[in-house]
């Protein structure tokens, strides 16, 4: 297994709300995309990574997957409490895009609109579903693809961690195959890079290393607008 991982503030933003994670020893990626107040949402993003990754430590090592269930919602009452405690942090929440990758399937807990493609071949596959205000506009037959993008409520959340005391996380399972890779990111690579685009960019990267660069700059030449966190996995057993 290859992986690189990279984090940009991009060229907007006075800050980077954005935080990530890559612990090959449990076999755990996530991007978290933090929302709140001033530096609040870089506490949200933090802290649902530290609590994920406290509790993969800690708990039953025969039971990974209910172990990263069980560390998101950790992660969304510590934020939760966290928000309610303190003046300063007062609002914040973030999304929560976490990956295990175990032998042959790769599980994923999803809160929110950052994503996890997995890149197959000559193909990109969305995995997770945005929890999202354009997103259900889409559903229901209001917007179309194209339209959501540049929506004046394309950042408007309709579940994130921290935002009430209980949060519904989506558990996606999936088998892996040899050559697969995986990608996870924020809302600031995908709002500026098409599925497609990022397919092109990943394939002729030739190594994770390469590709989240790629993948950043090109964020970047198209204005930068937000923060930008991506990170790339090859599949090779």
């Amino acid at each position: 297994m290859k992986w690189s991982q990279a984090t940009e503030v991009g060229l907007v933003r006075k800050q980077n709300e954005d935080s990530l994670c890559a612990v090959p020893r449990l076999a755990l990626f996530a991007v978290a995309d933090g929302m709140g107040g001033h530096l609040a949402g870089e506490v949200a993003s933090r802290m649902a990574l530290e609590s994920v990754i406290r509790q993969m430590e800690s708990g039953d090592r025969a039971d990974v997957v209910q172990n990263l269930l069980e560390g998101v919602r950790r992660a969304n009452s510590d934020i939760y409490d966290a928000s309610r405690d303190d003046g300063a942090c007062r609002g914040m929440g973030t999304t929560l895009t976490a990956a295990l990758i175990l032998a042959g399937e790769l599980v994923l807990a999803h809160v929110g609109d950052s994503r996890a493609y997995v890149i197959r071949g000559a193909e990109i596959f969305p995995l997770t579903e945005d929890h999202s205000l354009v997103q259900e506009m889409i559903r229901n037959g209001g917007i179309t693809r194209e339209q959501a993008r540049d929506h004046p409520h394309r950042n408007v959340l309709t579940r994130a961690l921290g935002t009430d005391p209980l949060v519904d996380v989506d558990l996606i399972r999936i088998n892996l195959q040899k050559g697969d890779t995986l990608l996870l990111c924020t809302d600031g690579l995908y709002g500026l890079v098409g599925d497609h685009e990022i397919l092109d960019l990943v394939r002729s990267a030739g190594d994770p290393d390469r590709a989240v660069r790629d993948l950043v700059d090109e964020a970047l030449k198209r204005g930068g607008n937000d923060n930008i966190s991506v990170i790339v996995v090859e599949i090779d057993d």
